[in-house]
């Protein structure tokens, strides 16, 4: 059997328990910023790299609307001064057997923007709303 690379668009979405449906998945990034550094004394004229903290990209999740569904909105409530009720957001790819071949786990996560559908009066298309949430580590696993 020839080892093929995995399709995208067969994928889980997790947090605070329950699995949700989504359209589209993006920002699973983690960059680690490079330190330049050189002392005045060093013979060679270049700097040294080092590498610095990680960063990581916000996670943007979309969906069709749904009828009574307002869960986006609900969880951006709770967020008041400096709080917010934080999340652990699990991300998996999976296979034909619906078993997890990669997964993404977001600790902490909150969210920092609801975007709405475009509304167009002549459009043919599903109302996608969009979710982007900040998180304070990205970890990539193969179970």
């Amino acid at each position: 059997m020839a080892d093929y690379p995995l399709p995208a668009f067969h994928f889980q979405v997790e947090w605070g328990g329950q699995r949700i449906g989504f359209s589209e998945v993006s920002g699973l990034n983690v960059e680690v910023q490079a330190i330049e550094y050189r002392d005045g004394a060093s013979p060679v004229y270049s700097v040294q790299k080092m590498p610095g903290m990680p960063k990581y990209g916000n996670i943007t999740c979309k969906r069709g609307i749904v009828t009574k569904d307002n869960e986006y909105a609900e969880w951006l409530a709770t967020i008041q001064l400096n709080q917010a009720e934080r999340r652990d957001v699990t991300i998996s790819l999976l296979n034909e057997n619906h078993q997890p071949v990669m997964v993404w786990k977001a600790r902490n996560a909150f969210p920092v923007k609801i975007e709405g559908p475009g509304l167009k009066s002549t459009g043919n298309e599903v109302a996608i709303e969009s979710l982007e949430i900040a998180h304070e580590g990205l970890s990539i696993e193969t179970p």
